[in-house]
């Protein structure tokens, strides 16, 4: 598969997360071959007053690549003149991704991220000066519209089309739904059907088959996996074995789940330090050891411990417990 110039190995990306899809997250994720790796959203204001903390979200790895950089924002202008100073030049960066999909009430209320849903015009004006100066491939994820009574992801997605870009993934919900419900897979094959560029599919991803019907159902590019991916990055493997070998791969056993977890936490700590690693690995490992036998002890343990020794000791002890 191609995006613009950018050839992937598959067609099963990793989709953007805020407070997930962090570098140590991302390395995990593509050492079970994920096809295209997204980082969390950037902000482009943040980026253009030289925030550091936005930049800090921005460190990549040659090993994670090829990756998509997300920003979001509402000015045209400041996000045309953030790609052409500060990420053409980033050889590490290979395709600029744009969010208009972000519910969260923090960005809609600034008229970012799934806001742009109700301001076609406004889409229309970001996504043309984005790829008027972008040397890398454009990209923009969506969701199906803003409320049930506005539906409007085949119009948005035909827009973001003339505009230039060279992909649309589609959230089969509503701004409004959030991440409750089911996703509307229909919407997404409505997209499909409606514009040439690739179309990926996103939203009720958590098993390898879930990601076969999808393309069976929409007929989609691709798919991409967000929080189907958390506490299992071995999704992507065994997603990939099933759509393209008719494979599927055992899950992962408790065991393996485990040392998951704990090279998680040697990355997390090799990135941000022992102190901000121990803090968020916690939701990582509830999110790995779900359904698991005492893991609602376990979790409880976790809140109490702040040293990466103490973890990896109760972690290997949990092990040792359920063989």
């Amino acid at each position: 598969m191609k995006i613009g110039n950018v050839k992937l190995d598959n067609n099963v990306f990793l989709a953007p997360m805020a407070g997930v899809t962090d570098l140590s997250f991302r390395i995990l994720c593509k050492e079970q071959n994920t096809g295209l790796i997204y980082t969390e959203m950037v902000s482009a204001k943040g980026l253009y007053y030289g925030d550091k903390k936005t930049e800090k979200l921005m460190k990549i790895e040659d090993k994670e690549r090829p990756v998509s950089l997300q920003i979001f924002g509402s000015d045209a202008d400041i996000m045309a003149k953030v790609v052409e100073d500060k990420l053409n030049n980033r050889q590490d960066i290979d395709i600029i991704d744009i969010n208009m999909g972000c519910p969260t009430p923090k960005i809609v209320k600034n008229g970012d991220g799934s806001a742009l849903l109700k301001k076609p015009e406004l889409i229309k004006k970001i996504v043309s000066k984005v790829v008027m100066v972008s040397r890398k491939p454009v990209t923009v994820k969506i969701r199906t519209g803003w409320d049930e009574n506005n539906i409007n992801a085949v119009h948005i997605a035909k827009i973001i089309e003339e505009s230039g870009a060279d992909l649309v993934a589609v959230h089969g919900r509503t701004r409004e739904q959030f991440y409750s419900g089911e996703a509307n897979w229909d919407i997404i094959k409505e997209v499909k059907k409606a514009v040439n560029i690739p179309v990926i599919g996103n939203g009720d991803i958590f098993s390898p088959e879930d990601a076969k019907r999808m393309i069976d159902h929409t007929n989609c590019d691709g798919v991409m996996i967000g929080r189907g991916a958390r506490g299992n990055p071995w999704i992507f493997n065994r997603t990939i074995k099933l759509l393209n070998e008719d494979i599927l791969i055992p899950e992962p056993s408790d065991e393996e789940k485990i040392n998951m977890c704990i090279n998680h936490l040697n990355l997390l700590c090799q990135h941000k330090g022992e102190e901000i690693a121990v803090k968020e690995i916690r939701k990582h490992i509830g999110w790995y050891i779900k359904g698991m036998h005492n893991s609602t002890s376990i979790r409880g343990k976790l809140n109490t411990m702040n040293s990466k020794d103490k973890i990896i000791s109760l972690l290997n002890d949990y092990i040792t417990s359920i063989k």
